[in-house]
């Protein structure tokens, strides 16, 4: 493993509950875990959560409605990583609850196949052509050289990149703090293993990244990383404990797949994020303890990083409040924008193109079905609406 300069590293093992291996103690507190928090007086109040899911904070509200003024110790980005099996699920859910932030499980294509009306597209793909049918984690595993798995880490990365914006967004408007399994910031290690095991092409690998580089940016990295860090050989055994049948008998998670994901993260991602966050790694062969995280967590100074050439903790030196005012807007009203920075025009990579004559069918079988007889907001079955608006369907004109 490639030596990883942190400000606290704490390493678990099964016989010990824990050791420190490097360690730099600091007097002002930051994060705060639920017992620290209990023996503290109660805080001053703070403003009411604002309702970012169904208003816009416009920049009138702005002047008034400061953005700050909601935030604490505990106002942080927690990223949680690890490989395959690890226990990410429970131990994020866990760590959230003590720390009293929000826990975001991991993105996947739920965020693509299930639409604002809770219709799940996967049950067409019997009825369109094989190219344009959904392809998730599942259909991955059992067959990762498909034509369509190219398209599935693309489609992956646009939901973690999704998903951390509404973190963001949560966290700007409410103070409250997220904990997110994985990110966009470490998509890419699936990327390398799929393109390393020949599992995708040069050109799907260039379309990843031009991508990746034309949108990261307009996120702010996480204050704190933590890695389960779980050797390869027993990431095999916990595959096979938990015995999820996609899994097992999957052609995806071989050895040298697994093996290539830890090197990513590694030599690569954990390298790199180190140096904007902090970051905790811990041996998780045995599992661990939460509370002694949350120990770890508490002797970690985010403020202590105040020089303006200082890269950790850049992205939250904002100095004016209009500089985090703006931050929230454009979070909170204009995700489309940042996603929309996704529609790069690449048509040199067939295996990400679908022709016409089935996007054609497929549109025909999707908005053929009566669930999509109306534009989102309209589809009221009991007939109370009074307004329905047809869905327009392009199919009809053609």
């Amino acid at each position: 493993m490639a030596t990883i300069r942190t400000t606290l590293v704490k390493v678990l093992t099964p016989a010990q509950g824990g050791k420190i291996a490097a360690c730099s103690f600091v007097q002002n507190r930051s994060i705060m875990g639920k017992a620290l928090r209990n023996s503290l007086p109660p805080p001053p109040p703070k403003p009411a959560p604002f309702d970012y899911i169904n208003k816009d904070y416009t920049w009138l509200r702005s002047l008034f409605d400061r953005t700050t003024h909601r935030f604490d110790a505990n106002s942080k980005v927690v990223v949680v990583e690890g490989p395959v099996a690890a226990g990410k699920t429970k131990f994020a859910e866990c760590l959230a609850a003590d720390l009293g932030m929000k826990h975001f499980p991991e993105a996947n294509m739920d965020y693509h196949y299930i639409r604002p009306n809770g219709v799940n597209l996967r049950k067409f793909d019997s009825q369109i052509p094989e190219d344009t049918r959904t392809f998730d984690h599942v259909d991955f595993n059992r067959n990762p050289s498909h034509r369509l798995a190219g398209n599935f880490q693309i489609m992956t990365y646009t939901a973690r990149y999704a998903q951390y914006i509404d973190a963001l967004a949560h966290l700007f408007n409410t103070g409250q703090g997220v904990v997110l399994e994985r990110s966009p910031y470490s998509d890419f290690v699936f990327l390398e293993a799929m393109y390393k095991q020949k599992l995708i092409s040069k050109g799907v690998h260039s379309v990843y990244y031009e991508l990746r580089n034309t949108t990261i940016e307009e996120l702010m990295r996480p204050h704190l990383v933590i890695y389960l860090d779980v050797p390869v050989p027993q990431v095999v055994k916990a595959i096979k404990c938990r015995n999820l049948e996609y899994e097992v008998q999957g052609k995806a998670l071989t050895v040298p797949f697994l093996t290539e994901v830890e090197r990513q993260y590694k030599t690569k991602y954990l390298r790199d994020i180190s140096t904007h966050a902090e970051l905790l790694v811990y041996d998780w062969t045995g599992g661990g303890e939460v509370e002694v995280v949350v120990e770890d967590i508490e002797r970690l100074d985010f403020d202590k990083y105040t020089e303006r050439e200082e890269p950790k903790m850049k992205d939250w030196r904002l100095p004016r409040e209009v500089e985090w005012a703006d931050q929230r807007q454009l979070y909170t009203n204009h995700k489309h924008y940042l996603l929309n920075l996704l529609a790069i025009p690449r048509l040199d990579v067939p295996e990400l193109i679908t022709s016409p004559d089935d996007a054609y069918e497929r549109e025909k079988v999707i908005y053929g079905d009566p669930d999509f007889e109306y534009l989102e907001g309209f589809t009221v079955k009991d007939g109370s609406t009074l307004m329905k608006s047809k869905t327009p369907k392009y199919y009809e004109y053609v």
